[in-house]
């Protein structure tokens, strides 16, 4: 017993000695990289770097996508969480299929179709140009881009829990004469309120660094529809590598940030289980 009890010690800590260095290697050491980097000549170059113009305009930028993107995908997130597993319907298993779409094609390929969909090849375009609306080369393509590959994060955090939820409750409400939206808000919404949380907390960080499909649609106009992966991106081709490193520091921060919101909102969950 007590061999065992040894043995099953020593294999604790190797796993836990496994999991720390892969963590430290992978995942520490890089943003330490980042910050050496990024402050290797000092607070003003620094400062110089985060304020400039462009990264202003490309930190605008990627905070406008996120919240059209977090804002669109919450409505259909909510609808078709709440479709999928309340009604039964024809097409059902189709539209489940459809939400993952956007996890098992390529950001890239993605980026590619909305070019070939609205560019100048396009069926789509004489009208679109009759409209003076772009989509490609411009803002409303970096937030078409950004919502594709952030479209299932909300939906497929709440369907797990409304189907584990079940209907009884939305019922017994609907026969003591409950409306649709009373149900929801003081029937449905309680029970799923920190999954949907927690969906548009994944949501929010997807879209702050969504690269593929958003290049591919940006033309990288400098100042006009680079988002900050792309910023970084360009200072680093260019060689200016302490102010690439100090626009990667944003997207650090706000990461952290993201990360902080998640855990907070996972003990919050998890306390009222």
């Amino acid at each position: 017993m007590h061999a065992e009890t040894a043995g099953s010690k020593a294999v604790k800590w190797i796993l836990i000695g496994v999991s720390v260095l892969f963590l430290g290697v992978l995942l520490l050491l890089p943003l330490i990289t980042v910050a050496a980097e990024a402050l290797r000549k000092g607070w003003e170059t620094y400062l110089t770097a985060v304020t400039d113009k462009y990264t202003v305009r490309a930190v605008l930028l990627t905070l406008e996508a996120t919240v059209c993107a977090v804002a669109v995908n919450t409505i259909f997130g909510l609808f078709a969480a709440w479709a999928v597993t309340k009604f039964r319907f024809r097409g059902k298993k189709l539209l489940t299929t459809l939400i993952d779409v956007p996890v098992t094609v390529s950001p890239v390929i993605a980026g590619l179709i909305y070019i070939l969909t609205f560019g100048r090849q396009s069926i789509l375009y004489p009208l679109l140009q009759s409209m003076h609306f772009k989509i490609v080369f411009a803002v409303p393509g970096i937030i078409l881009a950004t919502i594709f590959v952030t479209f299932p994060f909300i939906s497929r955090e709440l369907i797990p829990v409304l189907e584990a939820q079940g209907t009884d409750e939305e019922e017994a409400a609907a026969l003591m004469g409950a409306k649709g939206l009373t149900i929801f808000r003081r029937v449905t919404f309680p029970h799923i309120r920190w999954a949907f949380l927690y969906g548009v907390v994944l949501c929010a960080a997807r879209a702050m660094g969504e690269f593929g499909a958003v290049s591919v649609l940006s033309g990288h106009l400098r100042g006009r529809t680079n988002t900050l992966p792309l910023h970084v991106e360009i200072l680093f081709n260019e060689f200016q590598y302490v102010p690439a490193f100090a626009v990667s520091s944003i997207l650090v921060l706000m990461a952290i940030v993201i990360l902080v919101i998640r855990s907070v909102i996972e003990y919050r969950g998890k306390k009222e289980i």
